[in-house]
């Protein structure tokens, strides 16, 4: 047990190391978070400590698994529906360009300039063409922009983006079997009933119970996630769903979300994000380095080139428009899902799979640092109050419903 303790702390420690860092390079923490833990294991590998990080224990994978669900269901959460339904043809069309061009422009890449296979050219495609909801919440968070219609339409946007990359893993390499309709049956129901059940709880238990809501909702998207796992899905694409069908009366809510927010910001997403830092192979990285230039750049400049055409179409302001693309020009948990599923399954080698996971952490780091700099929509930043005071729907400050 004291091992257990020991390699918590070690990832608690590098999460405190990055938040200050975060704070003083004025950088958002969830990249630090990632390049920290490139750095860390590159020092653990050198000094042949790799396993005493323990980045590959099963609790561990663990704890960073259910960050990325509740970061998600979070971003779902966050979702105003009223600000949704006018914004629905602007996400809808950003989020499917978003996908197209990265996954035709990526695949044609890998085929026919790097001489990858079909299969796994495509397996890249599909790797490259996401955006990271993970990365992008937590910039929304930072900036305050989740509470902006700006930032509700990019959360939007990854989210159709990201369905677009889940549908097309399994039509094109994932079987459609009975565990398919089983999972998409049992999801619609929850879903469908997900309001009322949540509703009726919070009536009679709300502020009586301790954080009885809180386990509720995790018991939800933890059991979808598992159902999802099960027929070969991903267990963050409910998490998101079940956060925009509760997104209303969440809203009503704040200091509930709020502190749902504390628990997963603060202990689970920084494993999720240093741990997502882990997978990067420097030696793999510096023995090919233009082969990852390539990747990398594929991702990004498909994107760029896609997208910033059809954002200027709803957003004038130059800072805005680049800031909205870079942003779609992310990847990190759906991008290494995919890579993952390829590897997993024989269809890229593991050479390919590092070349894969390296190009989409970068793109989670480079493209979010360029627009953070050189693009911050400042006219667009929520106006804090100096002491903002935070109440629940029954005015309760010290207990959750």
């Amino acid at each position: 047990m004291e091992q257990l303790f020991g390699i918590i702390s070690v990832w608690l420690g590098l999460a405190i190391f990055s938040a200050v860092i975060a704070y003083h390079l004025k950088i958002s923490i969830a990249l630090i978070e990632i390049c920290v833990g490139v750095a860390a294991a590159a020092v653990a590998g050198y000094f042949g400590l790799t396993e005493a990080l323990g980045a590959n224990q099963e609790w561990l994978r663990f704890l960073a698994a259910s960050g990325a669900v509740l970061l998600t269901f979070l971003a779902g959460a966050e979702l105003d529906p009223i600000v949704m339904r006018k914004k629905m043809a602007e996400v809808t069309v950003v989020g499917l360009v978003g996908f197209f061009a990265p996954f035709f422009g990526c695949a044609a890449l890998s085929y026919c300039v790097i001489g990858w296979d079909v299969q796994a050219s495509l397996l890249a495609g599909i790797a490259l063409s996401t955006t990271s909801m993970a990365v992008v919440y937590a910039v929304m968070i930072e900036t305050g922009f989740n509470k902006t219609e700006f930032g509700k339409g990019i959360l939007g946007a990854c989210f159709i983006n990201d369905l677009g990359t889940v549908i097309a893993l399994g039509l094109i390499f994932a079987p459609f079997t009975y565990k398919s309709v089983v999972f998409i049956v049992a999801t619609v129901i929850v879903l469908f009933l997900l309001p009322y059940t949540t509703k009726l709880i919070t009536v009679v238990y709300a502020n009586r119970t301790a954080a009885i809501r809180t386990k509720w909702v995790m018991l939800v998207v933890f059991g979808l996630g598992a159902l999802a796992l099960w027929s070969g899905s991903e267990a963050v694409l409910p998490a998101y769903v079940a956060g925009m069908v509760l997104a209303g009366s969440a809203a009503k809510d704040t200091f509930w979300i709020r502190r749902l927010r504390t628990l997963t910001v603060g202990f689970l997403t920084p494993v999720y994000f240093l741990r997502a830092g882990t997978l990067v192979s420097l030696n793999a990285l510096l023995a090919a380095p233009l082969l990852f230039a390539a990747l990398l750049a594929g991702k990004v400049v498909s994107k760029i080139f896609g997208l910033y055409p059809i954002i200027a179409m709803f957003r004038k302001d130059h800072n805005e428009r680049w800031y909205y693309t870079l942003l779609m020009s992310t990847g990190l948990t759906f991008g290494t899902i995919s890579a993952m599923y390829g590897f997993s399954h024989g269809i890229v080698t593991q050479e390919q799979y590092s070349f894969l996971v390296a190009a989409v952490i970068a793109s989670a780091v480079i493209p979010t640092m360029i627009a953070g700099m050189a693009f911050l929509p400042k006219h667009l930043l929520p106006k804090h109050p100096k002491h903002p005071v935070v109440k629940s729907e029954s005015g309760d400050l010290s207990e959750e419903g």
